[in-house]
């Protein structure tokens, strides 16, 4: 949250209740705290802010839980009742500006129904795959006092039963499993968002038992452990081009998937996803299941006996021969002294000194190439900007990450252009004594649209470069812990001093600049 007159009523009731405030030094980080919270608990997220500038300004921060899918419910504070329409201060209808970003929004006008309000967005929020929702509540509306006895307070008020397949449409899944000889499982953010309790367990289970590459997008990266038999990495493109069954589970057939062109045109799609329009979108489903994916991962894996396989089969062993070829590439890379430090050893440097924490990822070509790296193993483990690539949302997820683990290592990957939007945040994890380990893969430049603006503009950059800043100085200033590196073996040893310090930390690595384009514009 974000204080402000308007919501101050709401906030000291979360203080009355014994609710914990965690404040920010801006809303759209406020935003993204609460669109972490939820990735990381699968519960809804919320956030507080004030009328006016400060509902605009979250209005990224929702924007990108949107294209997340997640379910974060944002309380505006709003004007005054009596002064409606008569200009007061921060006067605004807020949820006119919702109405493409979100899945719900509205005004609370009576104090004594709040609870249903609540209840009412938070079944909003979790239908589906999901979604944020707003509600805005007038200065005198939360401020007004309502005998407690006279509230009614939903209990159970949302569906809290995954849906699944029937069994004609499981048998003609499983069918379909057992005919073919280079089936590929895909799971993506619908996966993640899945309402079934044990679907990590499930997808474990059926994987093993097809003995069949299984790649992960986005927010379903973790759902296999890294490092699983069957859970590949680099070898995604091969896989797909060549697989003649794609079990597609919350998929998204956007640019980050090449909007499902790139895979063998013949290949058999069965798309699972909770929220039907996703079903078909860009690609069309031979078997299209409006069901939860975790769900129906459980239906199959609970009848993996009948198309289980004793060995692997050559079409998995091919599949990850190619795998292992460009790990092997990426390792030669990342064996590189060179300095400025080369971007593959940054990354396999920095998953290194990682291993296994929650890493928020900020930023563009340092995040592809970073998560390649990355030891990720449970969901949530990966925060990640997500298909709206915003950025700023490095320190607010790791700020969200340590207010709900707070004994959990917890560390943020940032490109430099990255760190300027919300790098102002190491205040508020200071603030809150969170020791976060932050570390910026730092080119001096917008390189992800560099490269693009030198192929079509070569004689016209402008705005492309930023300089190599001190950015670990500024984290000093505001008494965190900071420290430079242009020498790759020096690039651990400094990661290690700042967690060591105890302090919310930033190592400002100098990286040699990457001159290919990249390919999140689908270009």
């Amino acid at each position: 949250m974000l204080t402000g007159g308007h919501v101050l009523p709401v906030i000291d009731g979360c203080v009355a209740e014994g609710i914990r405030v965690v404040d920010v030094r801006h809303e759209q980080a406020a935003a993204h705290a609460a669109d972490a919270y939820a990735r990381l608990t699968g519960k809804l997220g919320v956030a507080i802010v004030t009328a006016g500038p400060g509902v605009t300004d979250a209005l990224t921060g929702v924007a990108n839980a949107y294209f997340a899918n997640t379910p974060m419910l944002l309380i505006g504070g709003r004007h005054l009742t009596k002064e409606n329409l008569k200009g007061g201060l921060q006067e605004m209808d807020h949820p006119k500006l919702f109405s493409s970003i979100t899945v719900w929004a509205d005004t609370a006008y009576d104090a004594g129904r709040f609870p249903e309000y609540v209840a009412m967005a938070s079944r909003h929020a979790f239908a589906g795959r999901g979604g944020p929702v707003f509600l805005d509540i007038p200065w005198d509306v939360s401020a007004d006092m309502v005998e407690e006895a006279g509230i009614t307070w939903p209990q159970h008020y949302r569906a809290n039963r995954p849906a699944g397949v029937a069994d004609d449409t499981l048998e003609e899944i499983a069918a379909r499993i057992a005919a073919s000889e280079r089936p590929v499982v895909f799971g993506g953010t619908g996966l993640r968002w899945s309402q079934q309790q044990d679907y990590v367990c499930a997808l474990d289970a059926f994987a093993t038992a097809l003995r069949t590459p299984v790649y992960l997008n986005s927010l379903a990266r973790g759902s296999l452990p890294f490092g699983h038999a069957y859970l590949g990495n680099r070898s995604r493109s091969e896989a797909l081009k060549d697989a003649d069954l794609v079990i597609s589970l919350g998929v998204d057939w956007d640019f980050r998937t090449g909007y499902g062109k790139r895979m063998n045109p013949d290949a058999t799609v069965v798309h699972v996803d909770a929220d039907p329009t996703k079903v078909g979108w860009n690609r069309d489903a031979v078997i299209g299941v409006a069901a939860d994916p975790g769900t129906v991962v459980a239906q199959l894996a609970s009848i993996a006996g009948r198309f289980g396989r004793s060995k692997d089969p050559v079409w998995t062993e091919q599949i990850f021969a190619a795998e292992t070829a460009k790990q092997q590439i990426a390792d030669v890379a990342a064996m590189s002294d060179e300095s400025p430090v080369h971007p593959e050893r940054f990354g396999r440097d920095v998953a290194d000194f990682f291993g296994d924490a929650i890493v928020a990822a900020d930023g563009g070509d340092i995040v592809s190439t970073t998560a390649k790296w990355l030891r990720t193993s449970r969901p949530g483990g990966l925060l990640d900007p997500g298909p709206f690539g915003c950025l700023g949302v490095g320190a607010p997820f790791a700020l969200a990450a340590k207010a709900v683990e707070p004994d959990t290592r917890v560390g943020i990957v940032y490109g430099d252009g990255s760190f300027g939007f919300n790098g102002m945040e190491y205040d508020s994890l200071i603030r809150h004594g969170m020791p976060v380990v932050g570390v910026v893969g730092n080119d001096g430049a917008w390189n992800n649209i560099k490269a693009i603006h030198r192929m079509l503009y070569p004689d016209r950059m402008v705005g492309a470069d930023l300089g190599i800043r001190p950015y670990d100085k500024m984290v000093e200033g505001l008494g965190g812990y900071g420290e430079f590196v242009d020498d790759p073996k020096d690039l651990i040893p400094a990661l290690e001093r700042a967690e060591a310090s105890g302090l919310p930390s930033l190592v400002n690595v100098h990286i040699a600049e990457q001159l290919r384009m990249s390919s999140a514009y689908g270009m």
